[in-house]
């Protein structure tokens, strides 16, 4: 999460605050019904531009009155209007998880620049957990851009704005590169970036590697790794460790309870491990730097 004190759009532009929540909560519906559109598409390789949305039972085009987020869900008693078709309850569940995150994103950020960067990583997460739900991957054509996106803001945030943005900057080892170094603060936060990048990754990776050489089979799937690439870049390698921490703590819970459910009990039963990641990157980002001061508080 960003140095920056979160800022309220009433005291920036003097609008009252619940104008800003209620735009931001209309336009993450927004951001899931699109999403919706990415989780179905992305992993049976379709293009998430064309055609227009449309019913999967009887084809027929969605009109832009039945496609209002939750909403039209409701109107039309989760049916589709022609053939009467179920739909899925995911739809208007993805339209209003996605406004009440950016509620709370919006919440913890304030009207800052990183606003946009917290919504975009937001929405990104909630569109892999998702889609590493049902189809258990993590689609390539994600992961990729995140970590060249999530570059591209570590350089050009020092360049453009005021403040530190990035938390890993002011703690070592990357803080030395500027006490000591010298170093610009675009390259310092760059850096602060690769390192994130192969703590995520790479201490991923070598874990998985491990158990593989001592069990013979796969701990997880390259795309948890892959994952794990642009959650660090962004974050950082102190948030980037936290979403591992709070990813296998959660998902020891959620592998827990799928086991006492099974009637086989067994142990090798494969759970998605991006949706604790992607839970646990949105936790890291918006309280991370307090959990970490809180818990290293309890040593002092």
């Amino acid at each position: 999460m960003q140095m920056i004190l979160a800022t309220s759009l009433e005291a920036v532009l003097g609008v009252p605050e619940i104008f800003a929540y209620v735009f931001v909560f209309v336009l993450g519906a927004a951001i899931g019904s699109f999403l919706n559109v990415v989780i179905y598409r992305v992993p049976n390789e379709l293009s998430v531009v064309m055609p227009n949305s449309a019913c999967p039972n009887c084809k027929s085009a969605i009109k832009p009155y039945d496609n209002i987020p939750v909403l039209s869900w409701l109107i039309l008693g989760g049916k589709c209007r022609k053939c009467k078709e179920p739909i899925a309850w995911r739809y208007p569940a993805v339209e209003l998880l996605t406004a009440l995150v950016f509620v709370l994103v919006y919440w913890q950020i304030g009207f800052t620049p990183y606003l946009g960067v917290a919504l975009a990583f937001a929405a990104t997460m909630i569109s892999l957990v998702f889609i590493d739900a049902e189809h258990m991957i993590l689609p390539n054509v994600i992961t990729y851009p995140m970590f060249i996106i999530a570059l591209v803001v570590r350089i050009v945030f020092p360049l453009v704005f005021e403040g530190n943005y990035f938390s890993d900057t002011t703690y070592g080892p990357i803080s030395y590169l500027t006490l000591y170094h010298g170093w610009p603060a675009w390259a310092v936060s760059l850096v602060g970036a690769l390192f994130g990048a192969l703590i995520g990754g790479g201490s991923l990776w070598l874990v998985g590697a491990i158990w593989k050489a001592l069990r013979g089979v796969d701990a997880m799937g390259l795309g948890d790794v892959k994952l794990l690439l642009g959650i660090g870049a962004l974050l950082g390698w102190r948030l980037t460790l936290l979403t591992i921490f709070v990813g296998a703590f959660t998902g020891a819970i959620a592998g827990a309870f799928v086991v006492m459910r099974s009637k086989d009990k067994d142990f090798q039963a494969q759970i998605p491990f991006g949706i604790f990641l992607g839970i646990g990157a949105m936790v890291a980002m918006l309280f991370g730097e307090r959990m970490i001061v809180w818990y290293l508080g309890t040593f002092s």
